[in-house]
């Protein structure tokens, strides 16, 4: 068995208790369920399958470099979040990313994960949606491929059925320049 699912089994074991604990010894209630609000409802735009052409950066004067891939994202955990899969080629390897993303109540922000084939872990990022313009910019931290920890920006803006990510990484010199492009379309 693996660490996560035992981490996981342990997570439900312990909510699962204390709210039996609770229930048995006339505590204080337990709070409702959470469900999904508007802040959830923006997910919807981007459920389904979408085709997706990337163009990535490789440096001032150098063309860049274009592939194809597909994402799939779905509403998952009652409504609470967006899963996202993408799966395509990155610099004549086959590639494969997976996200997580949903409303964080507390912070008053979208939280999301990110990993895949070409990073070494994790990433953790914020975001925040204009409902007006449709579009989310986020911030997101987390190992590049060698491992190294870098701060990336990104920019979604929603047209109908077609979705550009614009994403900005530190340069050599430090300051940021524009590494990928993503225009998506959605399949009907």
């Amino acid at each position: 068995m693996s660490i996560f699912r035992t981490v996981r089994i342990a997570w439900v074991v312990v909510v699962l208790g204390t709210a039996s604990l609770a229930a048995q010894s006339g505590a204080q209630q337990s709070p409702p369920m959470p469900k999904p609000g508007p802040e959830h409802a923006v997910f919807n735009m981007d459920a389904g399958t979408w085709d997706a052409t990337v163009e990535m950066n490789a440096g001032p004067g150098v063309p860049a470099m274009t592939s194809k891939g597909v994402e799939v994202n779905t509403i998952g955990c009652g409504g609470l979040c967006l899963i996202t899969d993408f799966k395509g080629e990155a610099m004549g390897s086959q590639f494969h990313g997976h996200g997580l993303m949903t409303w964080d109540v507390t912070k008053k922000k979208y939280t999301a994960t990110w990993t895949d084939s070409m990073s070494t872990g994790l990433s953790l990022g914020e975001a925040t949606y204009d409902g007006a313009a449709k579009k989310w910019t986020s911030t997101m931290e987390g190992p590049d491929m060698a491992g190294k920890i870098m701060k990336t920006r990104s920019v979604v803006e929603m047209r109908g059925e077609t979705r550009v990510m614009t994403a900005y990484a530190p340069g050599p010199d430090g300051k940021e320049v524009q590494a990928m492009k993503i225009t998506y379309t959605k399949r009907k």
